[in-house]
């Protein structure tokens, strides 16, 4: 029984939450109810099945599932304190388990457990909400609905709700489910398919309902001026703000961006209701929890400069964060966790999009997806009545939730580079690959930039989903196409913090065999190249005034005098003085500019297979295939040189460890006398 009912309840959960329209990333639960053998008593026990806190539905396992005894469960109500103190039942859900218990029982679990039908679904249709949101809410459940869905006046989720639902199912035996006042949907069926119908029935009921009688312009009209811009235009001048809005929305902590156009954004913000619906807020706790309780919008039409626009966001940050202090003043008690900062979470820029922010870019990505809920809560809302979302005392009694702040405490500590956004040339093959994935597994979002976009992406892909990792173009020696790189890293993670100027090629030849165009093709790549790299990249740093990272991966050529390179040698050269430089002038804006010089980075290094390598061989008189270890026999520590151990300096020059150090050039090359540093 239990493999067959848990993974009835899986599917049916991940069929739920794969559809937007159902419910959003993470939100809502489904469970079912059970028997199984006891494994001690050898006789059946009745079990409840729900996902997990912090679960999604939509990529749900049967690992995501808490497992509890429905006896113990069902005698908690005997010994429920009230509604004042409903928050110790979530630690005595701990005592329902029924053996190792799965997933941590979630605070929604008394909705699922108390409930008397066999499998209940708790969900966040944005349809259901709009009737959730609506000022007559509960006269439009009955005009829409009959007697088949209950209206729940809000209450916070809790043991308490999952009374007040138990209740009105045994009173309404003709109900299949509830709408929540200011939440979502609850519903139920005998078994798992008539559940799942069931909820589905009062989503596409509601959709139906606000479709055919909902207002023509629910939002009102276009405001003159406000209009999105032409998307060549729009995203241009998202580019150019995203740095800006990433450092007034990282002020107390750094946070990672995403950026959308998507015209469900463009056409409320051109619309007149936009500025005062925007300021009431949301409403789904699971909405005002990633999005906050409301966001930042801009008052400029969407024709304003870039420079009027920044500098009329700052204005508004400031407010911003003004209004958020005074929020959290007004309802915070002495037993409240500190505030957890005053930025917004989402910005939006009429003409040009929504910017979203977290921790991290899922979290990012998702509170833009949430806010995008939002706004078709709103709209279906104002299309039968009024958006009239919960009061801001409630919203604070979840958003600073005792329970929500355990939480969160929960959460894996974050690794050493979460939050940063790498930008490494060069980075489809060899060294700059190895640093890419070595960034990437230490938290950072990543962009691989290669001259080879299609290699970019085929790494990129490697790294993870586009959460963690993207390719893009780039070719170095142009500065359009620099720059077009650097764009699309800021629309992609709201900005950058870590430059690696990697990308570079090598001739061997002597002087008398070095063509002029040898040279400028040597010189376009890796001293002009991290030139316009650097000039492109510290725009976006400076803008964003939180500090940052600059690596240059030079050579041990760059101090060293070796036979037969003097093309190479002298752009390593350049590129060193450019570090020393850089940090120099960038070190103000809290940049700190460093160096990494390998040496005989044979194996999997893109250089020396593109016939630097036989050029070398030549040059020592030794076999290619023995390059590597010639270069190791020659050093001091008699150990050959990886890419992956580049990609360890890197991690070190930009960790936590050496943040007090600039203009420094590290050696990797296993000690070569001849180049030391001095």
């Amino acid at each position: 029984m239990t493999r067959s009912t848990a993974a009835d309840l899986v599917a049916r959960s991940n069929r739920l939450g794969s559809d937007p329209k159902v419910t959003n990333y993470a939100g809502g639960n489904t469970s079912a109810k059970g028997t199984d053998i006891d494994p001690v008593t050898g006789e059946p026990v009745e079990l409840l099945w729900v996902k997990g806190s912090g679960g999604d539905l939509g990529t749900l396992t049967e690992k995501g599932l808490a497992v509890l005894r429905l006896d113990r469960m069902r005698a908690l109500v005997e010994v429920y304190p009230g509604v004042e103190r409903e928050d110790e039942m979530v630690a005595a859900f701990d005592y329902c388990l029924h053996g190792k218990g799965g997933a941590a029982p979630s605070i929604d679990t008394a909705m699922h457990g108390l409930v008397d039908a066999a499998h209940v679904d708790h969900l966040h249709p944005d349809a259901g909400i709009a009737i959730a949101t609506a000022a007559d809410g509960e006269e439009l459940t009955t005009r829409i609905f009959g007697d088949a869905v209950v209206w729940v006046p809000w209450r916070r989720p809790g043991f308490q709700l999952g009374l007040d639902i138990a209740a009105i199912k045994a009173k309404n035996p003709q109900a299949i489910g509830t709408i929540l006042g200011g939440h979502g949907i609850t519903a139920w069926g005998d078994t798992s398919e008539e559940a799942e119908r069931n909820s589905l029935w009062i989503i596409d009921t509601a959709q139906a309902y606000i479709d055919q009688h909902g207002v023509a312009e629910p939002f009102g009209g276009v405001r003159d001026g406000f209009s999105a811009l032409p998307e060549a235009e729009r995203r241009a001048k998202a580019a150019a703000l995203a740095p800006t809005i990433r450092g007034l929305a990282s002020t107390d902590k750094p946070m990672v961006g995403h950026f959308t156009d998507a015209d469900v954004v463009l056409e409320f913000l051109a619309s007149e209701k936009a500025p005062a619906l925007a300021a009431l807020g949301t409403s789904c706790p699971d909405h005002f929890l990633r999005t906050k309780v409301k966001p930042l919008i801009l008052d400029v039409p969407a024709g304003a400069s870039v420079e009027d626009s920044i500098a009329r966001l700052r204005e508004l940050h400031a407010a911003y964060r003004a209004d958020y202090q005074a929020y959290y003043d007004a309802h915070a008690d002495a037993d409240s966790p500190a505030i957890r900062g005053a930025d917004p979470l989402i910005v939006l820029v009429p003409g040009v999009g929504m910017f979203s922010y977290g921790a991290n870019k899922q979290t990012a990505r998702v509170a833009g997806e949430f806010y995008v809920n939002a706004i078709n809560v709103m709209r279906g809302a104002e299309a039968l009545s009024t958006y009239a979302p919960i009061s801001d005392a409630e919203k604070f009694r979840i958003e600073y939730w005792a329970l929500e702040e355990a939480k969160l405490l929960r959460a894996p500590k974050p690794k050493t580079h979460q939050g940063r956004v790498a930008f490494v040339t060069g980075a489809a093959s060899g060294i700059g690959k190895a640093i890419a994935t070595r960034l990437a597994a230490e938290g950072a979002c990543v962009v691989v930039a290669d001259l080879d976009l299609e290699k970019a992406r085929a790494v990129a892909a490697e790294l993870g989903s586009s959460d963690v990792a993207i390719g893009v173009a780039a070719n170095v020696a142009d500065a359009e196409g620099v720059q077009a790189a650097i764009d699309a890293t800021v629309l992609a993670f709201g900005g950058v913090d870590l430059v690696v100027n990697n990308a570079g090629l090598s001739l061997s030849k002597p002087l008398l065999e070095t063509t002029e165009k040898d040279w400028d093709l040597q010189h376009d790549v890796m001293a002009k190249g991290s030139f316009l790299v650097s000039k492109a990249a510290a725009r976006a740093l400076i803008a964003q005034g939180m500090g940052g990272d600059v690596i240059y991966i030079s050579s041990k050529n760059s101090v060293f005098a070796g036979p037969n390179n003097i093309a190479y040698s002298a752009t390593k050269a350049d590129q060193a003085h450019q570090v020393r430089l850089l940090a120099v002038e960038l070190g103000e804006y809290g940049v700190r500019v460093n160096g990494i010089n390998p040496d005989g980075v044979v194996r999997g290094s893109g250089i020396f297979a593109a016939g630097w390598g036989a050029n070398r061989a030549a040059t020592y008189g030794v076999d290619e295939k023995d390059l590597g270890r010639f270069y190791a026999n020659r050093t001091i520590l008699k150990r050959e040189v990886v890419p992956e151990n580049v990609a360890d300096a890197v991690y070190v020059l930009t960790g936590p460890e050496l943040t007090r150090t600039t203009g420094l050039h590290v050696p990797v090359d296993s000690g070569v006398a001849a180049a030391f540093l001095r």
